[in-house]
């Protein structure tokens, strides 16, 4: 018998408007466990790409203000700027190791992207170490060179076979190969390439057609985020509620990633998709506080200024082992849905010994994983309080939902189910 671990079940996405909000929910075996929303009134704007210009150079915080014509300034660290004429990743990303005070100058323009949205009164996160995210190629224009992800082992051969085909077809800039690139035909990969130098071509085009501050790239939707986010994992089928959606998505589909056209569909049904699909209670839970675990025990998740705070509670359920990986698993679950990022700390149940913690915390690692944002554990505190950090991607779903009037955005005592 195989020791492999088995794949991952299929993903199935659907898409569609309420409101002010455009909603792409991914479900694995039927569970929620993506949620991307966009919001007309608050469109974001995380991996868009700018012209801006230098409003004002800050030395002691060796960064400077970026003026990108959308009302806050964004913020730019010497260690995201990309020298002219850098000959590696290392150097094109490094500023030189020079004070940014030297590297630029008030009213210079830049191309910019925006990789932290703005939040807390404080303006959007800029650098020029651009990248262009496909399923299975990550373009990185402004630094050079091929980078195949350590995902896919360390077999010299399968690495080497993997750098020529992508070599072959993807030309110009610099490219991430994801591990799954590795499993699709040549065609899927050309495809994604020329899609994602187009939109660099674009770019450059507009970034010479007029002054700055000027949007150039707006990021992806909610939708192709959906897509995209899956990587090169399987996904069954892509359901759209709109007509203008489906023709939007499809036109991407067709150019971007053909191998998805048989699995996108217009949804004809009587009933509204998501409500055929049971989500709408669950999506508005979001906002809530309190999510029941399978079993007994439930977590309590209050979002404060400076952190998200998890508490595990048992109710009637006697094992705190069981309790404690249940838990584990529904706080990955409900970081990544509700997308919370930043500093992250979970009071779960005393255990008994240090078996008991070292396996909670592995559990923990593994199934926050494979979360795109990025998540690192950072094991038990003395007091027993398991410390993490997840990366910040965009508003949070609460916010958003509260926004929309389409769920409460509760600090406090209220319980979602």
């Amino acid at each position: 018998m195989s020791g492999a671990a088995p794949a991952a079940a299929p993903a199935e996405i659907l898409v569609d408007r309420s409101g002010p909000l455009l909603r792409a929910a991914t479900l694995r075996d039927g569970q929620l466990t993506d949620l991307q929303l966009d919001h007309a009134a608050r469109p974001s704007r995380l991996g868009a790409v700018f012209l801006g210009r230098v409003e004002r150079i800050v030395p002691g915080l060796d960064a400077a203000f970026i003026d990108i014509g959308e009302g806050r300034a964004g913020l730019i660290g010497a260690s995201d700027l990309r020298l002219p004429g850098a000959g590696s990743r290392k150097a094109a990303r490094a500023g030189g190791g020079q004070p940014i005070g030297r590297l630029l100058r008030a009213g210079q323009e830049l191309l910019v992207q925006v990789k932290a949205e703005p939040g807390g009164g404080k303006g959007p996160t800029l650098t020029m170490d651009m990248t262009l995210p496909g399923r299975f190629l990550v373009m990185t224009p402004m630094t050079p060179g091929l980078s195949i992800s350590r995902r896919l082992g360390r077999d010299p051969g399968l690495r080497a076979a993997l750098a020529r085909r992508v070599e072959a077809v993807a030309v110009g800039g610099g490219w991430i190969v994801r591990a799954q690139a590795a499993a699709v035909p040549d065609a899927v990969l050309a495809a994604e390439a020329e899609s994602l130098a187009l939109a660099w071509r674009a770019i450059e085009q507009g970034a010479a057609a007029g002054a700055a501050p000027r949007l150039l790239l707006a990021g992806p939707d909610a939708a192709r985020r959906a897509v995209v986010e899956q990587g090169g994992r399987a996904i069954s089928a892509i359901r759209v509620a709109e007509a203008d959606l489906h023709r939007e998505l499809a036109a991407w589909a067709a150019d971007a990633a053909p191998d998805l056209v048989p699995v996108l569909s217009l949804h004809r049904g009587p009933e509204p998709l998501f409500e055929r699909h049971g989500l709408e209670e669950a999506i508005s839970g979001l906002g809530g506080r309190r999510v029941d675990l399978a079993g007994g025990g439930w977590i309590a998740v209050d979002r404060t200024e400076a952190m998200t705070v998890v508490d595990v509670n048992g109710g009637e359920r006697g094992n705190a082992l069981s309790t404690n990986l249940a838990a584990a698993e529904e706080v990955a679950r409900q970081l990544r849905l509700r997308n919370l990022g930043g500093i992250v700390v979970v009071d779960f149940i005393d255990m008994k010994g240090a078996g008991e913690r070292e396996r909670l915390v592995q559990a923990l690692s593994a199934a926050v994983a494979e979360d795109p944002a990025g998540v690192q554990v950072y094991g038990l505190t003395r007091l027993g309080l398991v410390e993490m950090t997840r990366g910040r991607r965009g508003p949070e779903i609460p916010e958003l939902l509260a926004l929309a009037g389409s769920g409460p955005l509760d600090h406090g005592g209220g319980d979602a189910h």
